[in-house]
């Protein structure tokens, strides 16, 4: 059975035993179906539509998205996902199903709480809050028989503070305040008592508490909830406003506890003063923090979550995070929080799992038995369909937005909400049938799409990132178009291509079509994050492309007073490359990991008992790209010039992506992604003199990025003030007659193990631009370059000392030219009076 329900109606919505609808609206509806399957491990996937990759294509700009929203009263048989993907209609009943349960749940909301908007507000309510001259905590625990608020403010006894339950589960007690003193002091310790069923009673962190610490003394220490309402002269307050939104998100994927140089736990406001302004000068313009929310176990990366609200206190304070966000706004980035909803840690006494004391599914935060327990994980299973849920997960996310000014979340573990066998075992073809069944669980799709309109409704540029290693078509469409409502998906089949690679082929193996399927296979019509490798590549037991590439010699050959050996010279070349490529023909923005920018060594090990409780590995060592002798700064400074090249060309948000040779005798990659072409070599030894280069438009090209420049490490064998005039190819208007199905060409010079991107030079404008600089007596900035010096031509003897046995083909007069007067090169922005001399 490919679809879920046929029926035109969803079924009727469940509503609390003790309630009637007129009262209040209950956990929404049940529904999804399919059994939870655990048998594996999660494979990563193909994107799925289309299917298959050609070898010259061009993606069409997107369709528009003057549609509008289907509501329950105008029916939901035609979405306009049907426009966009034809294939999607076989599957009708599914959409039609999945998107009446979404109306339905958001009508329920609306009726029942006020909206999506109000009822996001759950942190104003529960938890602990300040209301008039008293202090007011409700908690969600509808299982328990007794309950009492403790804490240092009434000595742990909670006999004067007894809590009393409503008919929907929900506890609460009223404090007054003493002499217009708090009830319960700012950064005192409190916890939730209650007695369940058997008649225990157990102590357990609020679940909305805002802050927890521990005794960071004493081994295995439980976490203390901790009430945090500072006076308002402690209270961080908002200097600048939130950033706009960049049209293609390079993003810096940070740990603040691992980013310092000391073998210890580095904190926000460390992290604020010393990371920050390094991801600003590398052109990044956007931050995505790892490992916010409250995790037990420092080794989980923070995707074991405790406490929900509550900032990680190895790091500092609330207002300390405040003051890191503040600061990555007034530099120009956004900053995104990595938000893990797929699921929580199972600790008991620590977090969210310790209100599970045996309930029914619709008393608990989680489903129970099997369904509710993720095996590979260790840890539990939200139930989506709960009322609760639903509040506690929504306010989750408008707490971290109202509160801390985050600017969007990137959603770990999509892939395990979106199915009830949560793709483990799965290896995913892109077949839909895979992607809409039985196995959907669509209370899961139904919060997601909750989640996605909130958030855009909340800040319409909001970026929010789905980490899916499925595919599902329309994830990253719009919600009021039958989508689920991401803006991005993370592309997570990229790195696995370049690892496999890297650990089991060699160079003259690597398939230049499987490498540009596996960038470019993915949903034209939703937009991805590229990454040639993030943290998962960084941990121990693996490796990162760097240290792949390198290895040990990382420790022994990095030393720029000495000539590079052959592995050094291919590791920092192919490490250029792999980078570059994944972010020009990827997808639609970037992202990297810490460090990885200038080729961190070695992997991340959190501190465990495996290694003695060592901070050793888990740092980073920025010393090595500071220090001027060291051949890090090369990848450092090439992955700076990447992001600035987007900068100023936008290539990465333009529809324009043609790919026109994948030579796989060559070994060479030539394709064309908004007004830049791109020539990327990934022979060992061959350098190709003239090899010839489709174009689209006719002119002058110039090279506007080299990896090859010596201030990249490179060996300067491309000359960068060299004119590459087109030619005409073919009959016009006759594409099957033209060169690579491209209408011009030009030839450049093309070493081996090098990538170089050409802009097409604007004549007339730069004529009229050079006449107003000199007239002004002002230098317009233009574009970015490597000032050429030293530029030669190596001869076979040179090629084979330096670039182990590189020898020249072709004959055509391309990119070089002599300039071996000049000295030394520097990175800079080249102007138009210089192109024009």
């Amino acid at each position: 059975m490919l679809c879920l329900t046929s029926s035109s109606s969803a079924p009727t919505p469940l509503l609390p035993r003790s309630s009637s609808p007129a009262d209040r609206a209950g956990p929404g509806v049940a529904g999804g179906g399919g059994n939870v399957r655990l048998r594996g491990v999660l494979s990563s996937a193909l994107r799925s539509w289309p299917g298959k990759v050609k070898t010259k294509f061009s993606i069409p700009v997107a369709v528009q998205q003057n549609k509008t929203m289907a509501t329950a009263e105008e029916g939901v048989d035609h979405l306009p996902i049907y426009d966009l993907d034809p294939k999607l209609a076989e599957f009708k009943d599914h959409f039609s199903y999945r998107m009446k349960r979404y109306l339905d749940q958001k009508s329920l909301i609306e009726k029942h709480e006020g909206g999506l908007e109000e009822f996001s507000k759950g942190y104003l309510k529960f938890g602990i809050n300040t209301v008039g001259d008293a202090t007011v905590y409700r908690e969600w625990a509808p299982a328990a028989q007794e309950a009492e608020l403790v804490g240092d403010f009434n000595n742990w006894n909670g006999a004067e503070h007894k809590m009393e339950k409503d008919k929907f589960g929900i506890w609460s007690i009223k404090i007054s305040h003493d002499n217009g003193k708090p009830a319960i002091p700012h950064n005192s310790k409190v916890k939730f008592r209650f007695r369940h069923e058997g008649g225990v009673w157990v102590d357990r962190i609020p679940a909305w508490i805002r802050y927890a610490t521990f005794d960071a003394s004493k081994f295995g220490a439980p976490y203390d909830g901790v009430h945090w309402d500072p006076p308002t002269s402690e209270r961080y307050v908002f200097k600048h406003p939130r950033p706009p939104k960049p049209d293609s998100p390079h993003i810096y994927e940070a740990h603040v506890g691992m980013s310092g140089e000391k073998p210890q736990v580095s904190t926000y406001r460390e992290f604020a003063d010393n990371v920050l302004p390094r991801i600003k000068a590398n052109n990044y313009n956007t931050v995505q923090l790892m490992a916010i929310m409250e995790h037990s176990y420092y080794a989980s990366f923070g995707y074991h979550v405790t406490n929900f609200f509550a900032v990680s206190s190895r790091s500092g304070t609330p207002e300390d995070l405040k003051y890191l966000v503040d600061k990555a706004h007034s530099l120009g980035l956004q900053v995104l929080m990595d938000v893990v909803h797929s699921h929580s840690s199972n600790n008991v006494t620590d977090g969210l799992n310790g209100y599970d004391v045996g309930q029914n599914t619709q008393e608990s935060y989680f489903h129970t038995g099997d369904k509710g327990y993720h095996k590979l994980w260790d840890s539990r299973l939200f139930n989506y369909a709960n009322w609760e849920v639903l509040r506690f997960l929504l306010s989750n996310l408008r707490y971290w937005m109202d509160e801390f000014k985050f600017d969007g979340f990137r959603f770990d573990g999509v892939t395990s909400m979106l199915y009830h066998h949560h793709g483990i075992n799965m290896s995913f073809t892109g077949n839909y049938k895979e992607y809409f069944s039985l196995d959907t669980d669509v209370d899961a799709v139904v919060y997601m799409m909750l989640a996605n309109h909130l958030m855009h409704k909340l800040l319409p540029e909001a970026i929010v990132v789905a980490e899916d290693v499925s595919g599902m078509p329309v994830l990253c469409r719009s919600v009021d178009e039958g989508g689920v409502g991401f803006d991005f998906r993370l592309a997570m089949s990229i790195p696995d291509r370049w690892i496999d690679y890297l650990k089991n082929k060699d160079d003259r193996k690597w398939s230049m079509d499987e490498i540009v399927q596996t960038l470019t296979n993915r949903r034209y019509t939703e937009k991805c994050i590229p990454y040639a490798e993030s943290h998962d590549q960084s941990i121990v037991g693996d490796k990162t492309i760097a240290f792949l590439l390198m290895d040990k010699e990382m420790y022994t050959g990095m030393s720029d007073l000495q000539p590079a050996s052959p592995t050094i010279n291919r590791g920092i070349a192919l490490q250029k490359m792999i980078h570059f490529i994944t972010m020009a023909l990827g997808g639609d923005g970037y992202l990297n990991f810490m460090g990885n920018e200038f080729g961190h060594p070695e992997w991340i090990d959190f501190p465990r008992e495996g290694n003695n409780w060592s901070y050793d590995k888990c740092r980073r060592q920025w010393s090595l790209v500071d220090t001027d002798h060291l051949r890090y700064k090369y990848m450092n400074a090439f992955d700076q010039a990447m992001n600035s090249l987007d900068e100023k060309f936008s290539f990465l948000s333009s529809s324009k992506q043609i790919v026109s040779d994948m030579n796989e005798e060559e070994k060479v990659i030539v394709f064309e992604r908004g007004d830049l072409v791109f020539v990327f070599n990934f022979h060992p030894n061959k350098t190709y003199d003239g090899y010839k280069v489709g174009c689209d438009l006719p002119g002058k090209y110039r090279v506007a990025l080299d990896s090859d420049a010596l201030v990249f490490g490179g060996h300067g064998r491309v000359g960068h003030d060299v004119d590459h005039f087109t030619s005409p190819e073919g009959v016009p208007g006759v594409p099957e007659t033209n060169f690579n199905n491209r209408p011009n060409s030009f030839k450049v010079l093309s070493p081996p193990r090098t990538c170089v991107a050409y802009y097409r030079v604007d004549e007339k404008g730069e004529e009229l631009k050079r006449r107003g600089a000199a007239a002004s007596g002002k230098i317009a900035r233009e574009y970015i370059d490597i000032d050429a010096a030293q530029v030669k031509r190596p001869t076979t003897k040179e090629s084979e000392e330096t670039t182990d046995g590189e020898t020249i083909f072709g004959g055509g007069k391309g990119s070089w030219k002599d300039d071996s007067g000049n000295k030394g090169m520097k990175f800079v922005f080249r102007s138009s009076d210089e192109d024009c001399k």
